[in-house]
């Protein structure tokens, strides 16, 4: 059922609501959100958020947002820092930066779910188009037996696991102990789309402690 549903949702040309800004492209957040509804009325999402209420982790001084989407039974999570026009962070970002940044996480989790998740590779048209012609010259056949074949998890950088220790460390948690939990060999195995995860379990945690 999954798979028919995001097979369907990835067919879905989205070419006439994306902006192109400096090379860069992006989808239209509130259409992203429509036709997510239309499918599914249940579909929800949510921003995770520390102790203090903040939407957003710092790394330094840059800041990293987190989107969850539920559609269709199934939740993903997407990151994305809060960058400038140029895809670079933003040194001590403002409000309207860090809304800007939310809404543009929210756009990519639902593509996640399958609704324009090709723009993000860098591809013309969704994989699905019918027509052949033009779906030959968006996505070269090497690049089609690249994508089905099976691929590595994309694993976290050097920001994600300096936030993670971080709170690691002043909660009490051994990042060995987190490494059991997801079976893996070290933090630096950990898989990306599992860092708001790690980090909403940690903050759990430290929610915990402060009431004690």
């Amino acid at each position: 059922m999954e798979t028919n549903i995001y097979t369907d949702l990835a067919s879905i040309n989205v070419n006439d609501y994306v902006e192109k800004k400096n090379g860069l492209t992006y989808l239209s957040w509130a259409w992203a959100v429509d036709q997510l509804l239309r499918r599914d009325p249940a579909a929800h999402w949510h921003y995770e958020s520390t102790l203090d209420g903040v939407p957003y982790v710092n790394i330094g001084d840059t800041a990293m947002v987190f989107c969850t989407v539920t559609a269709f039974g199934v939740t993903r999570t997407a990151q994305l820092p809060v960058m400038d026009h140029r895809n670079k962070p933003i040194p001590n970002p403002d409000a309207f930066q860090v809304n800007t940044a939310m809404q543009r996480c929210l756009a990519k989790a639902i593509a996640l779910h399958g609704i324009g998740l090709y723009i993000y590779a860098g591809e013309d048209l969704p994989l699905g188009d019918e027509d052949e012609t033009n779906q030959a010259s968006a996505v070269p056949a090497k690049q089609v037996a690249k994508t089905q074949a099976p691929t590595a998890p994309v694993l976290v950088g050097e920001p994600e696991i300096k936030t993670i220790t971080n709170l690691a460390q002043k909660v009490g948690v051994e990042l060995s102990a987190i490494c059991n939990a997801y079976k893996i060999e070290s933090i630096e195995k950990l898989p990306l789309n599992k860092t708001a995860e790690v980090v909403a379990k940690l903050q759990d945690k430290a929610k915990a402690k402060a009431k004690e």
